[in-house]
């Protein structure tokens, strides 16, 4: 097996289609599983999980890492995210590319890191760690963000390579965010693509955001938008058709609603790549033959 498998199309596994998902076992691709949520002792999450996965494949995604921090590596926390993964075997284990705390507590989000060489060589130093202890790889996922620091000395996308090639990591690479961070920050989306290795993105994210008028605001709350649609279509073009997942975490709709909107992920994915193989040049006759 590859080490990050293509999975297809996916959806978030939430409480409120449990029920749903249990009486009819939809024709889904994959499931993204919060890792948090499931790192317990026991309870009705572990045992709907345990039903899914006999049926799906499934990844698990966290967002209490916090590689960024200047805390030390909570290794509690990390045995019980290993414990999860050797009892479910995900096809990968990822989290955000940020801090979410400070002197052992826990803020709750993903809080954006100053794109420096020291940032660089921290981060990088602490997902090998992770990575040994786990016994994994682990793919790293951009956040959306809604600040910059003066310290900075290089944009997002070079930092986020810098990390994941000195780490040996993987990217999730999250199209809404970069539209998020590139309107709240004036910055060309097509540079971010542009910037990650291609080798190194095994998975994408795609979101609704609200619009606050100033800055945009990653809600995971909304169908995705014309313009993220567009920008996914220009990444399945230059990376590939790589596992997606449809993440919606708020005002969640009907199982059937979520599950439509992965389908358009693959339906604007099959278009893409159709399209990009049309535009790769063909041997003509005398040079088939040559090969005869």
């Amino acid at each position: 097996m590859p080490a990050f498998p293509r999975l297809g199309y996916g959806v978030g596994l939430r409480t409120k289609h449990y029920s749903e998902i249990l009486g009819i076992w939809p024709r889904v691709d994959w499931f993204e599983i919060i890792s948090e949520n499931f790192m317990v002792r026991g309870g009705r999450p572990l045992h709907v999980l345990e039903q899914v996965r006999n049926h799906y494949p499934i990844v698990l995604h966290g967002v209490s890492l916090s590689i960024g921090s200047a805390d030390g590596l909570d290794f509690d926390y990390l045995g019980r995210l290993r414990a999860l993964a050797e009892r479910f075997d995900p096809a990968w284990v990822s989290d955000h590319l940020c801090w979410t705390g400070v002197g052992g507590h826990n803020l709750h989000d993903l809080l954006p890191l100053p794109y420096t060489e020291e940032a660089i060589d921290h981060v990088a130093e602490r997902v090998k760690r992770v990575q040994d202890f786990l016994g994994r790889q682990i793919l790293l996922e951009n956040v959306s963000t809604y600040l910059e620091f003066q310290q900075s000395t290089m944009p997002e996308w070079e930092f986020l390579t810098a990390v994941v090639e000195q780490a040996d990591c993987g990217i999730l690479l999250d199209v809404n965010n970069i539209y998020v961070s590139a309107f709240n920050h004036g910055y060309d989306p097509q540079a971010y693509l542009n910037g990650v290795p291609a080798g190194r993105v095994h998975q994408f994210h795609l979101a609704g955001h609200t619009d606050r008028g100033t800055f945009l605001h990653d809600t995971h709350d909304h169908p995705v938008i014309p313009a993220v649609w567009d920008l996914y279509a220009d990444a399945v073009r230059r990376f590939g058709s790589v596992s997606t997942l449809v993440e919606w975490d708020d005002h969640i709709p009907p199982f059937a609603e979520v599950l439509a909107e992965a389908e358009k992920a693959r339906a604007v994915a099959l278009a893409s790549s159709t399209a990009a193989d049309t535009r790769r040049p063909v041997r003509d006759d005398q040079s088939v033959m040559k090969h005869l």
